[in-house]
C-alpha cells in the first residue's frame, strides 16, 4: 500500500474528480496532532504543601473582562460554552446549552446569525458574537448581553468564513439572517466595515459606546499567526482574547480547511499566554482557549499554560447527545445515521441537517427528539464533572485555586509537545528550542 496514495487518498481524489470539489463536513480535525494528552501534571510532594483531599476548598471563580468594562463577566467555573449558531443547531439545542450554562454559573455564546428567540431567557450570562457576516446582528440584543465577542476567525477555518447549507436555512433561520430560504449561506471571511488593526480599534470603541462601556469586549481569533494577532488585538483595546485551536469544531466547512490550516490548541495556548506576558498584560487581559477541550485534565493543563478559562463546543454537543445511538425518548436512531452514510460515534454530518438526535438540524420532526430539560441536565452534569476534575488535579498540585496552576506544574511526554508547550521533557530539564543555560 502506498503511503502517499493510500485508499483514503485515492477515494478523496476520485470524489474531487466526480464533484469538482472536496468534501464538506462538521466537527474538527481528525488528524492526530500534539495535544493536552501529551502533557502530565506534577502533584505536590515535600517541596510544597498538599491540601487535604476534598476538605479544603479549591477556588474556581473566574473573572473575564477586567481591563475596561464596568461589569466584568463573573463565572463560577473557568469553563464556558462556545459560540454555536441557531441554524447550525436547533432551537432546542441552543436552549439546552444556555440553561446548562446558567445551572453551573458560567456563560453561553450566541454564534453566527444573531440571538435565538429562546437564548437570552435560557442563559443567565450570555456572550453576543459580532461576526463578519453580520447576519441577524441587532444592537438591542447586543445591549442585553453580558459581553460581546468580535469574531475574526475560528480554529476549524482560520481565514475562512462560515457556511450553512440551504437545507438548514429554514423560514425562521432565513428570517433571522435576512436570507432567501433554502439557499446556501457562505459568510464573508472579514468584517465589511473595517480592515486591519486600526479598524478593529474603531470597532471596539463603537461597541463600547453602544453598550455604554458596561460589558467586556472579547476578540476571538482562529489560531494561526497567534503571537502577532494577540498583540494587535490587545493594542486595539480588547478586554479578553479568545484563541481557538485547529481542533476546534464547526457546523460545516471544507475538509481541506479543517485538516490543513491553523495551529494546534496546545501550541496556541502557550504562544498567546507568552505574548500577553511579554506585553505585561497577563492579569489585565484574560485569555480563553478552545479547540478540542474534553476533560478536567485538559482544563487544568490549559490553565497551567496560562489560560484564564476554556471554551467547549463539540464536547458540549456530545454531552447533549451528539453521536448517541438513541434519542431522548430512548428510541434507536441507527437508521438515521445510516441514511447519512455514517454510524454513531463517527458522525460528522452536522452540515446535512439530518441529525438523528435533533441537535444539528432545523427539521422540526428531528428537533423534537431533543428534550431541552433533559439535555440541559446532561450538559450541566458534564460541566460540573469537568470543574470537579480540574479542582482535584489542582489540589494534587498543592493549589488552593485552579488559577494558581503554572508551567512548573507540567512536563511533556514527547519532544514535540515539550517544544510547543515550552515545558521540560519528562525526566529531564530539557525544553526543546529553549536557549541553553
Amino acid at each position: 500500500m502506498s503511503h502517499t496514495f493510500s485508499p483514503e487518498v485515492i477515494a478523496q481524489i476520485q470524489e474531487r474528480a466526480r464533484l469538482g470539489g472536496g468534501a464538506v463536513r462538521g466537527w474538527g480535525a481528525r488528524r492526530a496532532v500534539p495535544s493536552f494528552d501529551d502533557l502530565l501534571l506534577l502533584p505536590a510532594g515535600l517541596s510544597s504543601g498538599l491540601p487535604e483531599g476534598h476538605r479544603e476548598r479549591c477556588d474556581t471563580r473566574t473573572i473575564l473582562g477586567t481591563r475596561h468594562a464596568e461589569e466584568p463577566v463573573v463565572l463560577d467555573i473557568p469553563i464556558t460554552i462556545a459560540g454555536m449558531s441557531f441554524g447550525a443547531l436547533s432551537s432546542a439545542a441552543k436552549e439546552a446549552l444556555g440553561r446548562a450554562a446558567g445551572m453551573t454559573g458560567t456563560s453561553a455564546t450566541t454564534g453566527e446569525g444573531g440571538m435565538a428567540p429562546v437564548e437570552r431567557g435560557a442563559a443567565k450570562t450570555l456572550v453576543y458574537q459580532c461576526l463578519p457576516s453580520r447576519y441577524g446582528f441587532d444592537p438591542d440584543h447586543l445591549r442585553s448581553a453580558d459581553a460581546v465577542e468580535i469574531v475574526l476567525g475560528q480554529g476549524a477555518v482560520p481565514g475562512g468564513g462560515g457556511m450553512l447549507l440551504g437545507q438548514k436555512v429554514t423560514t425562521p433561520v432565513a428570517f433571522m439572517r435576512d436570507l432567501p430560504e433554502g439557499v446556501d449561506q457562505r459568510s464573508a471571511s472579514r468584517h465589511p466595515d473595517w480592515y486591519g488593526p486600526e479598524g478593529l480599534r474603531v470597532k471596539i470603541e463603537e461597541l463600547r459606546e453602544v453598550t455604554s462601556w458596561r460589558i467586556p469586549v472579547y476578540v476571538k481569533i482562529g489560531a494561526a499567526r497567534v503571537a502577532s494577532d494577540v498583540r494587535l488585538a490587545v493594542e486595539a483595546g480588547a478586554d479578553v482574547i479568545v484563541v481557538d485551536g485547529m481542533q476546534g469544531g464547526t457546523g460545516a466547512a471544507a475538509d481541506v480547511f479543517i485538516e490543513h490550516t491553523g495551529v494546534p490548541t496546545l501550541a496556541a495556548t502557550r504562544m498567546a499566554a507568552d505574548t500577553l506576558r511579554a506585553m505585561e498584560m497577563d492579569g489585565r487581559v484574560q485569555l480563553v482557549v478552545s479547540g478540542g477541550v474534553r476533560s478536567g485534565a485538559d482544563v487544568a493543563k490549559a490553565l497551567a499554560l496560562g489560560a484564564d478559562a476554556v471554551s467547549i463546543g463539540v464536547a458540549a454537543l456530545i454531552a447533549l447527545g451528539c453521536n448517541s445511538p438513541s434519542d431522548d425518548t430512548g428510541a434507536d436512531v441507527s437508521l438515521g445515521y445510516r441514511a447519512l452514510g455514517t454510524v454513531p460515534g463517527s458522525c460528522t454530518a452536522c452540515h446535512t441537517g439530518g441529525c438523528p438526535v435533533g441537535i444539528a438540524t432545523q427539521d422540526d420532526m428531528l428537533a423534537d427528539r431533543l428534550d431541552p430539560d433533559f439535555g440541559a441536565e446532561r450538559v450541566a452534569n458534564f460541566l460540573r464533572a469537568l470543574a470537579t476534575e480540574t479542582t482535584m488535579l489542582a489540589r494534587a498540585c498543592g493549589k488552593s485555586s485552579v488559577h494558581q496552576l503554572g508551567t512548573d506544574d507540567l512536563v511533556a511526554l514527547t519532544v514535540e509537545a515539550a517544544a510547543m508547550a515550552r515545558v521540560p521533557l519528562a525526566g529531564t530539564s530539557w525544553i526543546p528550542g529553549a536557549p541553553a543555560t
